[in-house]
């Protein structure tokens, strides 16, 4: 195997991720009183995903969270948010022996079909399960939930490697919405309690795990089953793509959810993910976009519980 049979098209570079790190002899014990996941999970292979709430149990930001070296922690989030959770968390880092810093020059990048030389790049095994990575002092790949992609952050340039092809671009988005994976952005903030991104689903949140920031009202609306609204999978049949935020409506002009992000899937069609009513869903309603109506398609995985703990313990047995 060699550099030269990657295909130069077929790795596009993804300026929509940042990576925030947190570095000291307390990032452990710090993250472990912020964050949903039980950080001790991450063990340098197993990166469970993860979120940042207020104390009203609301989204900060979510992201996958992977341990590079003892007491080195690397959070990857959507760009948009990655200086903002930062100052946020340094109010309560200064009790700690913790320093965040996002990180600078990092090359993010995503795969399929080259994966494998891209990590030989690296020089690391290409993570097989979904939620592991593997680290060289080149960089990080990370295997991502869902179909079978990859995610690399390279620590310099990688030569002739990269495209920035939009038609690869939306095939990333397009592939996180086929996974049911909704990345928070910096206009959603504070919007969202994290089970209406479907986020205890995907192993997202430690329900085992001690306080952290929002925790009990993130428990109050699991065991009492409050969540109200729910991420959704949706396609629709035009060649416009709504913007972030756009409203869904009934046949009245009813609101009855919003738009997370949408990719285009064919010359004729649209796929989106939004959180929606729960009730639409149950009683049927015909949901639109404008006036394009919308077919509810299946998510990849079942609305229920999936504990981080539950995963790193298969990742375990592998």
């Amino acid at each position: 195997m060699t550099m030269e049979k990657t295909p130069p098209s077929s790795a596009v570079r993804l300026d929509q991720y940042a990576a925030l790190d947190i570095k000291g002899a307390d990032a452990e014990k710090f993250l472990q009183g912020q964050t949903s996941a039980q950080v001790g999970l991450a063990n340098g292979s197993f990166a469970p995903l993860t979120c940042f709430c207020t104390p009203k149990g609301r989204m900060l930001a979510n992201g996958q969270l992977c341990r590079l070296e003892m007491n080195h922690y690397r959070l990857i989030l959507d760009a948009s948010l990655a200086n903002d959770l930062a100052k946020h968390l340094n109010k309560f880092a200064a009790f700690y022996k913790a320093e965040l810093s996002v990180a600078q020059n990092i090359i993010f990048a995503g795969a399929s079909e080259s994966a494998e030389n891209l990590a030989y790049c690296l020089g690391v095994t290409l993570p097989k399960q979904p939620y592991t990575h593997a680290t060289s002092t080149s960089g990080t790949v990370l295997r991502l939930p869902g179909s079978p992609r990859w995610l690399f952050m390279f620590e310099e340039e990688p030569q002739n490697l990269l495209t920035d092809s939009e038609a690869l671009l939306n095939a990333w988005k397009l592939s996180d919405i086929r996974s049911g994976l909704a990345w928070l952005t910096a206009a959603q903030q504070d919007q969202f309690l994290p089970q209406m991104l479907n986020w205890e689903a995907l192993g997202g949140i430690s329900f085992k795990k001690g306080c952290y920031t929002g925790q009990e009202v993130v428990a109050r609306a699991h065991f009492r089953g409050q969540v109200k609204k729910r991420l959704v999978h949706a396609r629709a049949h035009t060649a416009s793509l709504p913007e972030l935020g756009a409203t869904l409506m009934d046949e009245s002009g009813k609101s009855l959810g919003e738009v997370v992000s949408s990719a285009t899937s064919d010359d004729q069609h649209i796929e989106l993910l939004a959180v929606m009513n729960t009730k639409v869903m149950e009683d049927g309603v015909t949901v639109y976009w404008q006036t394009t109506p919308l077919t509810l398609q299946a998510l990849p995985y079942p609305i229920e519980r999936l504990d981080p703990e539950q995963i790193a313990a298969q990742l375990a047995q592998n």
